[in-house]
């Protein structure tokens, strides 16, 4: 400390250092992320002058102190439910009887499945994990290329934080006081539309893979297959549907989801026993505590930042920008590129959303398309290496190099370039829909 006051640095230039070099180093160490933002946080305290074990402990409990952040649990406990239950296994069925012949099939099969899985789960990893299990051996049987194969998965992986119900919309809206119900809503064209892009970017993939088209399936069969996803389909109109209607809060649906997903694995598809739902709870109650942990430590973090007025320091540096809110936007997205190269998307809203937002509203951005924004670009991140958590289980699932998944990912990475752009450009694309649907 006394090196850095020998640099003529001011207490809140201190903190900024401490916080910057202290990520840098405790995640070069392989740290824990939640434990490296307390550590962090800690040194802060201790630099800015308001180390307090008591208040490292207060702030730790009111990160996870929320009403809304019980949406969490239930969101991840239903994505379990539904991989473990039969529910995405129909979804993928469903979508293979009606494309599945079509040359390079599996591929659009892997891309349908992820939006309508997205619909209903809310989690990268959750849906990620399902289509990679059952997709990727059937793709590696007819011939695909597996490296490609690898990256349209985990693509399509991360449409699941963007159309709702999105678990990082949940943890952004409790994080910036953001209305949840809106940001929902903003991610459904979006969603619909990085669906879009992927078919695009599949179709120009095909082009150098020689793959055989197959025969239509009979009608009749098309048919049962949807009926027996029918249970599946209702899910996201039931929970979209009471959210829109206000029959239920953003955190009440992501209980109605758990329990619909229970009832339809053990009652209706009896994929399930009640001795099989232990390990499911287990695994629920794992990522659970990793994401609270990580909730907890970035409000200590959190805390110490907005004392050294570290959004006052990024304002004056972005001020110039200010006037130009679409400049201010592309400058904000590019940061925001960096920064998911290096971290997970929970840790980048709970750290970063707080800093940049004031700084948009300022702009005059709105506030919900910043936040369809920012989700989005960290979304991005998760396929971004080197970090690039649904990389790395994609590559864990199908038993592959992560290298390998890197470059399938290449073409796919660069089609959600394109889109957040286009976004950035016409900011229209997002803000009509949600005004409409509102």
């Amino acid at each position: 400390m006394d090196a850095l006051t020998a640099l003529g640095l001011s207490l809140e230039g201190q903190a900024f250092i401490v916080f910057c070099v202290g990520m840098l180093l405790l995640m070069g160490m392989g740290m824990n992320m939640a434990l490296a933002l307390v550590l962090t946080g800690a040194g802060m305290a201790y630099v800015l002058g308001f180390w307090d074990t008591q208040l490292l402990a207060q702030n730790l409990v009111a990160g996870v102190d929320s009403f809304p952040l019980l949406a969490v649990p239930f969101f991840i406990l239903a994505g379990e439910l539904m991989n473990s239950g039969g529910i995405s296994r129909r979804i993928i069925d469903m979508a293979q009887a009606w494309v599945g012949h079509i040359r390079g099939g599996l591929g659009y099969v892997a891309i349908g499945a992820a939006v309508l899985m997205a619909s209903m789960s809310g989690s990268a990893l959750a849906d990620t994990a399902a289509l990679a299990t059952i997709l990727l051996p059937m793709m590696r049987d007819q011939g695909y290329p597996l490296r490609t194969s690898a990256g349209l998965i985990a693509s399509g992986g991360i449409i699941a934080p963007i159309i709702p119900p999105s678990m990082p919309f949940v943890i952004y809206g409790v994080t910036t006081n953001t209305s949840i119900s809106a940001l929902f809503v903003s991610g459904i064209v979006p969603g619909l539309i990085m669906g879009a892009g992927l078919i695009v970017a599949w179709k120009w993939v095909l082009r150098r893979i020689d793959l055989p088209e197959g025969q239509p399936q009979p009608l009749a069969l098309r048919l049962r297959a949807t009926v027996h996803a029918v249970w599946a389909l209702l899910m996201p109109v039931i929970i979209i549907g009471g959210m829109k209607t206000g029959v239920f809060t953003p955190t009440e649906a992501a209980v109605v989801a758990a329990f619909y997903a229970l009832m339809v694995a053990v009652l209706i598809h009896r994929e399930m026993t009640l001795t099989a739902l232990g390990p499911v709870l287990v695994r629920a109650a794992k990522t659970t505590a990793v994401v609270m942990f990580l909730c907890a430590g970035a409000q200590v973090a959190s805390y110490m930042i907005t004392l050294a007025d570290l959004p006052g320091v990024l304002t004056g540096w972005l001020g110039p920008l200010i006037e130009h809110p679409k400049l201010l936007m592309a400058v904000m997205m590019i940061v925001l590129v960096l920064i998911g190269t290096a971290l997970d998307l929970t840790p980048t809203i709970l750290i970063f959303a707080p800093v940049m937002l004031p700084i948009a509203v300022k702009a005059g951005i709105d506030p919900v398309y910043f936040g369809l924004m920012f989700v989005l670009n960290g979304a991005i991140g998760l396929i971004t290496p080197p970090v690039g958590t649904v990389l790395n289980v994609v590559a864990g699932v199908g038993r592959l190099p992560l290298a390998q998944v890197i470059r399938g990912v290449n073409p796919f990475l660069l089609t959600y370039t394109l889109i957040l752009a286009t976004f950035v450009v016409f900011p229209q694309i997002v803000t009509a829909p949600v005004a409409w649907l509102r």
